[in-house]
Parts: structure tokens; sequence; C-alpha cells
């Protein structure tokens, strides 16, 4: 059911779609939600002046588990959160994608005629590429539509600002020209896809699948083609916890080449081995082959690998935990999670760059705080290296440590919460 543009604030104010604004950003945000979504709708009455549209909503992400391990074929502990990228979208005849987004200058326009890659084209038209080219390749439907978007999923900070839009095209997309047929599993493939081939990105599954599926997860990638999906009901805040989203500061220059280096330094362990990916290899493996996987791979490469195999093992300890509603032992998994990420992994900062370590200072800020206070947990969050930490505090503290980052880093601090939808058409669950 489409919106008439002129009529989106009696529509908003609807009791239905009040209960579902409510749902996905929680009764606090009611207010600013629904003025966030009246404001979408006017915009893109203002742009393409077309009578009607349809809304759609694609989560950022929470990473709480499996560090660097997605692309391994490991495990994670993921979920959808409210901030999202939200559009106001209808399908047009052309062959066409014209689209706005609040913050951004111009229009963004893509010819579904032409989906060759420029070397110079903006890294938006890319993805939205990749995303048609991967339906299409995939056997599925893309046509032209116009949208107006907006986002508060924060860019370059681990929650996965990227593929919150590769989903969002994927989810306008697959309500226009698929029946809304194409599931989160194929969806994300399709971001992948983009990612992989439209923006050079070696990515895995992980932030496509968290952004599209909804709620707490745990993924599986031992197949990658059919990842396994483990819904993982738990409300933190309830149960006294703030999640905590803190925003480092420091310099977020193209970080590819450090990403990249982590599964390739993997995959070279593994080979060593007879393996392809880490998921292939044991901890005995590596201690029996040690001098020589020293020698070929190197020492950041094992430490590597060892994180990966027991991050792996942690993701299943903190479902297990979160499913025994034994709360320590998921905060002592979480300190070891990240522990893991800073000592083995070594994503907190840059080999290049020593001056910039503002992931890890804002860690050690974090860890004195909650020793003093004798709770919670914190872990790097997401690919590492500059952006966000993630930061698990009892809600009777979270203000207080709110204060300090803002006193000390001067940065901000977002509190999320998981939400039950990812990637979805507003009007289809109306």
């Amino acid at each position: 059911m489409s919106i008439v543009t002129t009529q989106a604030t009696d529509y908003l104010q609807r009791t239905e779609v009040q209960q579902l604004l409510e749902r996905l950003y929680g009764t606090e945000e009611l207010t600013e939600q629904t003025a966030r979504y009246e404001q979408l709708i006017s915009q893109f009455g203002k742009h393409f002046g077309e009578p009607e549209v349809q809304l759609f909503s694609a989560s950022g992400r929470v990473e709480i588990g499996g560090n660097h391990t997605d692309h391994n074929r490991g495990k994670v502990l993921a979920g959808s959160i409210h901030l999202d990228t939200i559009a106001a979208a209808a399908p047009v005849a052309q062959p066409e994608i014209v689209f706005f987004s609040e913050g951004y200058e111009g229009e963004f326009r893509v010819q579904l005629d032409d989906l060759s890659a420029g070397e110079n084209e903006n890294a938006t038209v890319l993805l939205v590429k990749g995303i048609v080219a991967g339906l299409r390749e995939q056997g599925y439907q893309a046509g032209g539509f116009h949208a107006y978007l907006s986002t508060n999923v924060l860019s370059a900070s681990g929650l996965s600002s990227s593929a919150s839009f590769e989903m969002l095209i994927g989810a306008i997309l697959n309500t226009f020209y698929n029946e809304s047929k194409l599931d989160a599993v194929t969806l994300s493939k399709i971001g992948r896809f983009a990612e992989n081939r439209y923006w050079n990105k070696p990515s895995g599954l992980l932030d496509q699948m968290s952004c599209a599926y909804g709620g707490l997860v745990a993924i599986d990638f031992a197949d990658p083609q059919q990842p396994q999906i483990e819904a993982v009901s738990y409300d933190f805040y309830a149960k006294g916890y703030s999640l905590l989203i803190v925003s480092t500061g420091g310099n977020h220059a193209d970080l590819t080449d450090d990403y990249a280096s982590v599964p390739n330094e993997m995959f070279a362990v593994a080979k060593q081995l007879g393996g392809e990916v880490c998921r292939d290899i044991t901890l005995e493996q590596m201690y029996a082959n040690l001098p020589a996987l020293r020698e070929q791979a190197g020492d950041r490469a094992v430490l590597r690998a060892m994180h990966f195999l027991q991050e792996n093992d942690r993701v299943d300890q903190q479902v297990a935990a979160l499913r025994a509603d034994d709360m320590n032992s998921f905060l002592g998994l979480l300190t070891a999670s990240g522990n893991s990420s800073w000592k083995w992994l070594q994503n907190c900062y840059r080999d290049s760059d020593h001056h910039d370590q503002s992931v890890a200072v804002a860690l050690a800020i974090t860890e004195v705080f909650l020793q003093s206070i004798g709770a919670g947990a914190c872990r790097l969050h997401g690919g590492g290296f500059a952006g966000v930490i993630l930061a698990a505090v009892p809600n009777e503290h979270a203000a207080a440590y709110e204060q300090l980052i803002a006193d000390t880093l001067g940065t901000s601090v977002f509190r999320v919460r998981i939400r039950e939808h990812g990637a979805f058409c507003l009007n289809e669950l109306l």
C-alpha cells in the first residue's frame, strides 16, 4: 500500500504505524522518528513531485562476538540496531535509478543499461550498480525507481553504514520488482557481490547479514553459500546493561589494505596446514607445525589464526551464556574477545601510524572506568584500526560513562537497541 505524499502526517499518526515505529525505535524516540519519516516523505515530494511512495528501512548492526571470523567461515554473534538508513521510494518506468540523500549535494543517478564501473566513479553509484548487476546475475529483476534517503548510521564507524545502504537498495528492488521473494541471505550475497566486484572491498557476509536479517542472531558461515542462522532472544537493557557504541575519532583514511591483511594472513596459515580457511585447521595442528608457520607466514599471521580459533569457540560460549541468562559469564567472554582483538588480531591501530591509536586510547579509558565501578565489559567493534568500540555498561552508570567520553575524547556515544526487523518495506508490515 503506497502513501499519498500530501497525506504523510495523517498516515504516520495512524495507530498501526505508530506501533511499528515504536517497536523499531523505542517509545522515547517515537516523536523524533515520526517527524523524521514525515520529513523524508516531504522531501521526496519536493524533489520528484510524485504523489505516492512506499517506506523502507535497513538497520545498522552491532557486532557482539566473532571479530574478523566470517571471512574464514567462522561464527559471529551480531544484531540489527535501531540506527538505520531509510527511504521514501516509488517505482518508475524509465530504466534509471535516481535518488537524493539527506546531507549530500545533488542527485545520484544510475542508468540501468550501463552497469560498467568507471575508474573514478562515485562509490555510492558503484554500489547501486553492483546491487543491480548482482540481482541480474542471480536471475532476479531490477528496474528504475526514485527515492529520497536519510541515515543516522554513523559513517566509518563499524556500524556498517555501507551494508545498511546496500540492503536498503536491495529491499527497494526486492519489493518493487521481485515480489519480496529474496530472503536475507540472498540479499546479503548480492550486497557482498557489490562490495567485492564494484568497490574492491574484500568483505565477508557478516555486515550484510546483520543488517538484513533482524534481531540478535548467531550466524555460522561454515558453508558460506548457506549460512546457518539462529535467533538469540535477549534484552540487554531489561537485564540491567546498556550497549554503547563509542566513536573514537582518529584518522579514517582508506583502511582497505589493513582490512585485507587480516583474512589474507589467516588464509596463509590455513594454506600451510593444507586448508583453505582457518575453519579447516585446529590449534593442535598449529602447535605441531609452529616453527614452520612462524617462518613461512610470520608471527602476526600465526597470532591472527589463533585469534580466529579462540574467537570462534567464544561465540558458542556467548550464546550459551545468554540463553542461560548468565550475564557475568557473558561479560567475561566479551572482555576476552576484546583482549584477543587487541593482542592477537592486532587491529586496534595501524602499523603504519603509531601516532594515531584512538581505538586503543578509548579502550584504555573505558577499561579504567569499568574497573572503578566493578562491572561491564568492552571490546573493539567492527573491522578495527579506526572507528568505534562497544561497551556494555550498567544502566545506572551509562550517563556517567557518556560524560567521561565527552570530557576526555570529545566524541559521540550512541546507545543502541537490538530491533526485530532488518531490511524491509514498512508498508508490508501494516
